[in-house]
């Protein structure tokens, strides 16, 4: 790390929560949606307090809205969080090959990842909460559609489900997808010869 990277001030008022400190590997808007319609599990941070908590979900980015939708029960950690603090950090990421290298601080993987910084809330009305549970479905079974291939959603089960928006107020995407770790030409392992 060279000393510009370690003089870096991350104050947030300084430096914006999704500011990328690598310029090259930060992806635009379009590409943030594209990476978001196709993610498989994202990672929705939540705090009681002091004392953050980080769930595994399953996701849907409405783009007309500019929020990201998830489902919990009807009671537990993510919904208490939620109702204490409203902000709240989201991650979705995919990794690729690991990359070996013969510099120890150089082995390294591909990936790529959509960091979203916003308030969340518990969606109230009985049509907001349908629309963003068929939303979830329409993404993960795109083929598949309510009242042909499955029962549609019921009463019973909107009453046993909390609902969550994530408005999101700042992202940022990230990708690092080279083919190969940096490697020496200085230092060869034992049995072979630097060129």
């Amino acid at each position: 790390m060279d000393e510009s990277e370690m003089a870096k001030d991350y104050n947030l008022d300084k430096t914006p929560m999704n500011q990328q400190r690598l310029k090259e590997y930060a992806r635009d808007d379009e590409w943030i949606k594209k990476f978001l319609a196709q993610a498989q599990v994202g990672h929705i941070a939540t705090r009681w307090d002091e004392q953050p908590f980080i769930t595994p979900t399953l996701f849907w980015y409405n783009p007309e809205q500019h929020e990201l939708y998830f489902h919990s029960n009807i009671s537990g950690r993510v919904r208490a969080n939620a109702e204490r603090h409203p902000e709240v950090c989201f991650e979705a990421s995919q990794a690729g090959k690991l990359l070996p290298s013969n510099i120890a601080l150089e082995f390294s993987i591909q990936y790529e990842s959509v960091i979203a910084f916003g308030k969340i809330r518990l969606l109230e009305s009985e049509e907001e909460r349908r629309k963003a549970l068929y939303g979830l479905i329409e993404k993960y079974f795109p083929e598949m559609k309510p009242g042909e291939h499955y029962r549609p959603i019921t009463e019973n089960e909107l009453t046993r489900t909390s609902v969550y928006a994530i408005s999101i107020e700042s992202w940022s995407g990230k990708r690092n997808w080279k083919d190969r770790a940096e490697q020496s030409d200085q230092w060869a392992p034992l049995g072979e010869e630097c060129e």
